[in-house]
């Protein structure tokens, strides 16, 4: 806690200099210094780590759908209705509106980081693989859920969450949800990329109209899928917010959120196959509605869960505006 002292200094009266012994400021150029070092520490790990995932983004073909129009057109299509959540999601923060600045940056951030789950998650992979359904349900809760969640979370405490700004609980889950759309939109653009490649359509940087129609069913795949991050995310943060108004127990805070977030999220990578199979033998829909089918329950029971943690905020603000 921070107003824990040492003995001596609770011994002590203010008469006496205890600088170095049991307290400490910045007097000498030493000191000095240490302070600057520490300054620029802080903040060039961060700069660091984003030149870092930056570069990583650049060699896994991440720009695609900035350098290729009809990639990016896919792109934007695949993530329509993860935005619409988000908006909604945005739009029930019933305190101050989040500034424009700190959206982007979570969003771009969120991209970014994405490329070390999709580093991790490869080089995972092999290791659960030989251990058949087993192995790969063990993959999903133990390496893709929690590590995903987990760069989800550190684009919005890089940045949103140190800012004044975020000034509310549920602005945690509002960034958690912007990250969550970053998430879901890098992930779309790079399946889409590889559904194209593996079709002989992205052959150069003009694919016109073959190339939309060749990527029109993975689109329509990572269109339902994308919701997915942003719920998952945006439950996260909203523990984050949580954490962020309790100091003494921010911690165990953030765990519980990443936990119930990335269990959710490896749920579904562990169920939407069986689950589909499920509905389509008994429904006898075709494999692809079925699929739809199985991810709309999903998605509505665990949407569910997230809005009615921002509807309560929201009733008990209301109920308490006039004092706030």
């Amino acid at each position: 806690m921070s107003d824990r002292r040492d003995p001596v200094e609770s011994a002590a009266d203010d008469s006496r200099d205890l600088y170095d012994v049991a307290t400490w400021e910045e007097r000498t150029s030493l000191d000095g210094a240490a302070v600057a070092l520490y300054w620029f520490l802080t903040r060039a790990a961060k700069w660091i780590v984003v030149f870092v995932a930056l570069v990583i983004l650049v060699g896994i073909g991440g720009l695609t759908a900035l350098t290729d129009p009809a990639v990016g057109l896919l792109t934007l299509l695949s993530v329509i209705p993860a935005l619409g959540l988000t908006a909604y999601v945005y739009w029930s923060d019933v305190t101050t509106r989040e500034p424009l600045s700190l959206l982007v940056t979570t969003f771009v951030l969120s991209i970014l980081l994405a490329t070390f789950a999709a580093i991790v998650n490869t080089a995972a992979r092999g290791f659960f693989e030989p251990l058949g359904a087993v192995g790969l349900v063990l993959f999903y809760f133990l390496i893709v859920g929690p590590g995903e969640e987990t760069v989800k979370l550190m684009a919005v405490r890089l940045y949103a969450y140190t800012d004044d700004r975020f000034n509310s609980v549920v602005d945690g889950a509002v960034y958690g949800a912007i990250a969550g759309l970053g998430f879901a939109t890098i992930e779309n653009s790079l399946y889409i990329v590889q559904n194209l490649q593996q079709s002989g359509e992205l052959a150069d940087l003009s694919l016109g109209v073959s190339a939309l129609a060749a990527g029109g069913d993975i689109t329509a795949v990572r269109a339902l899928a994308g919701p997915g991050h942003v719920i998952y995310s945006a439950i996260a943060g909203y523990y984050l917010g949580l954490a962020k108004f309790n100091p003494e127990n921010r911690g165990p805070i953030i765990v519980k959120g990443l936990l119930i977030a990335a269990v959710i999220h490896a749920t579904y990578n562990s169920t939407v196959g069986v689950g589909s199979f499920a509905i389509a033998a008994v429904s006898g829909l075709p494999p692809l509605a079925a699929f739809f089918v199985f991810i709309i329950i999903f998605d509505v029971i665990f949407g569910l869960y997230l809005l009615r943690k921002i509807w309560r905020y929201r009733a008990v603000y209301r109920s308490l505006e006039a004092d706030i």
